[in-house]
């Protein structure tokens, strides 16, 4: 993989963050309530996050060993809705965060399978890893959110 290949790869992952902190953006115009407008800023803040950790991998470089393994809930996975006409209830927000970073993971894992055991491979692991996990918060945030009978 040239030094060419890796950046435009790394790119277009800040390309899909950007649009991620765009999206939840977008979305504190729609708040209704301050709590919505705080968590959207938080969830903003964590794709800005993302964003970091991206240029890490440009920076240093991606191992095998960066990759951890991540628990998945499969909420998200059994939540069959059409998210774009959802509302900005709490678990909607939740809903349409789990949605976005479970559309995120699969394109990476679909990546990294297609580029088998090369350096690409590795860094679309590192990637969708890092969705998982962002999967991860929104569903434990869901089961959360449930279980206090809502």
């Amino acid at each position: 993989m040239t030094i060419s290949e890796f950046n435009e790869i790394l790119d277009f992952a800040v390309a899909r963050e950007r649009e991620a902190v765009a999206f939840y953006r977008d979305l504190q115009k729609e708040a209704k309530f301050q709590g919505q407008l705080k968590m959207l800023q938080d969830l903003e803040a964590m794709e800005l996050g993302h964003i970091a950790v991206i240029e890490g991998i440009r920076r240093d470089g991606v191992l095998e060993t960066d990759i951890p393994k991540v628990q998945n809930l499969k909420i998200s996975e059994y939540i069959t809705v059409d998210v774009d006409s959802l509302d900005l209830s709490y678990q909607n927000i939740l809903i349409r965060g789990m949605k976005r970073e479970e559309a995120s993971f699969k394109l990476y894992t679909e990546l990294s399978v297609k580029f088998g055991d090369s350096e690409l491979a590795t860094l679309f692991r590192k990637l969708a890893s890092d969705e998982a996990k962002h999967k991860l918060f929104f569903e434990k945030l869901y089961d959360e959110w449930i279980g206090a009978g809502n």
